[in-house]
């Protein structure tokens, strides 16, 4: 065997695949990856898939010998590695893989990490990640193609997608993106301060970072209030003036009946014609001069909408939102599900058409529990899931990029989450959630759905288009502080070192179960 060589070609071999013998069982590990000399191609990079020791010593009666006492001191243990061949990059720079097969007796070895790298078109300038799992190369991801076309983040619950999440947005920032970041649980206000965990500090030095806060970048929104959100920066309030009788409708649960809906648009032309600005009070009082009897139900639903003190004559507004390299997350804690919906569904509609008449910078949009906001068909319903399907359908072209956080793949819109070319995946176990991420994946094989069952806290399985296939990667220590009880699971086992008739009022009185502070109404 040549020197350096980890082990030698035998057997049948093909242009696609290959097997070896390793002559050190400590030399290799599945994942790893190889280079070949081929007589016409050159250094082709493979990977290995597998690895197998056998033992004509230790046969079935060898082992029975042997558990009755019977020492047994020569193995002549064989040890097989299994490899797939990815490929060469040609002068052009396209990947290419043999035409031929490979010759028994050719000698293996390591590959570098250059090869790697440029084989697998993991890039040097970007979105920094993380580190190939089993080798020190630095993963990267095309900061521009990352937002125009959409990302997911998948994995179950205490695997480490809110921390990959919070690394994504790390690498956003630093990249002058603005964002903007649903936030149901209050998990990214940590942005705003460095990482002080002394654990995670100790690992900064393998993945090249120092500990760092985002505080002047980040700014946190309430819609509840200052007094119920203190970690907030700032209360959030959607526009009360000139609202339409749609705009209303989309904000009520449940669906006006076409009567009560007549006394809804009535109601506005009245208002309309008293005042150049009207607000949700104007609307209410001409409601309440009708005559007709649907009119308690639509006011009774309006003054619950109005007791939240979401709507306000000093709205938040987009533009305040989206700022160049800042971010802004909207702190949903201790709002109730049914207004959190409405919030989102009013503020997404908002930045799509803010971002179409081109007054606003291109940016993000990042959505935590996204099947919460949009759901699959069948699980739930929600005011927000059209709107979040335009922007995962459209948002490309005005510059609107979409990234989904869950740990609940199957529950998310199907429409949605096929239009993420990157994905990252994380430990998911559930079968119904395989199958969602099967079907919005291209080549998602039994062999990477095996993979994706035993990934460890804080390793993900990355696809990307500009990336040959799929790759396994060990996600970089946060530079900033993590806001999320998942961080313990994943700094200790990753980083090792190498996510009706509303008529009667009775029927509204579940709509809001708690009403909110009216700061800056």
């Amino acid at each position: 065997m040549a020197r350096n060589s980890i082990g030698v070609v035998f057997g049948e071999t093909g242009s696609l695949e290959f097997k070896f013998a390793v002559a050190d069982s400590q030399a290799v590990k599945r994942s790893d990856y190889v280079k070949v000399w081929h007589e016409s191609d050159g250094w082709v990079l493979a990977q290995i898939v597998s690895i197998t020791k056998s033992s004509d010593a230790y046969s079935l009666n060898g082992a029975i010998s042997a558990t009755d006492g019977a020492k047994i001191y020569d193995t002549d243990e064989k040890i097989v590695a299994k490899a797939n061949v990815i490929g060469s990059r040609d002068r052009q720079g396209l990947l290419r893989s043999p035409k031929t097969p490979f010759s028994p007796g050719d000698n293996v070895y390591e590959a570098d990490k250059e090869m790697i790298g440029s084989v697998l078109g993991i890039g040097h300038d970007g979105a920094y990640i993380g580190l190939l799992e089993g080798c020190d190369v630095a993963v990267y991801l095309d900061v521009d193609k990352l937002v125009r076309t959409h990302c997911s983040i998948l994995a179950r619950t205490g695997s480490g997608k809110s921390y990959t999440t919070g690394v994504i947005i790390e690498e956003l920032l630093e990249h002058d993106v603005p964002l903007l970041i649903i936030d149901p649980h209050g998990e990214y206000v940590s942005l705003k301060y460095l990482n002080s965990d002394r654990k995670q500090q100790s690992l900064m030095a393998r993945f090249g970072i120092n500990p760092r806060g985002y505080g002047s970048q980040v700014t946190v929104y309430t819609p509840a209030s200052l007094t119920l959100n203190p970690d907030a920066d700032k209360v959030f309030r959607l526009d009360e003036i000139n609202l339409s009788a749609m705009d209303l409708a989309q904000m009520l649960p449940g669906d006006l009946t076409n009567t009560q809906m007549g006394v809804l648009y009535q109601a506005i032309n009245k208002a309309k014609d008293k005042k150049e600005l009207y607000t949700i009070d104007d609307i209410i009082g001409a409601i309440a001069n009708s005559k007709s009897g649907a009119k308690w139900g639509v006011i009774s639903a309006l003054e619950a909408l109005r007791e939240t003190a979401i709507l306000s004559s000093n709205p938040t507004t987009i533009d305040e939102l989206i700022q160049k390299g800042s971010a802004s997350v909207i702190d949903m804690k201790g709002v109730v599900p049914e207004l959190q919906g409405i919030i989102v569904a009013r503020l997404c509609m908002d930045l799509f058409e803010e971002r179409k008449r081109g007054k606003i910078p291109p940016a993000m949009l990042i959505v935590e529990e996204a099947h919460r906001f949009c759901p699959e068909r069948g699980y739930s319903k929600a005011a927000s899931t059209d709107i979040l399907r335009t922007i995962a359908s459209e948002g490309r072209k005005f510059g609107l990029g979409l990234l989904v956080v869950s740990q609940r793949p199957a529950r998310i819109d199907k429409n949605v989450l096929s239009q993420c070319n990157t994905q990252i995946i994380m430990k998911v176990t559930n079968p119904n959630d395989l199958r969602a991420i099967g079907k919005s994946i291209e080549g998602f094989s039994s062999e990477l759905e095996e993979e994706v069952k035993r990934l460890p806290p804080g390793v993900a399985l990355l696809v990307n288009n500009d990336i040959e296939r799929p790759v396994l990667v060990d996600i970089r220590v946060r530079k900033s502080q993590h806001g999320s009880s998942e961080s313990p699971g994943i700094i200790g086992a990753t980083h090792r070192g190498s996510t009706c008739d509303t008529e009667k009022k009775s029927a509204n009185d579940t709509f809001f179960r708690k009403v909110f502070g009216g700061e800056n109404r």
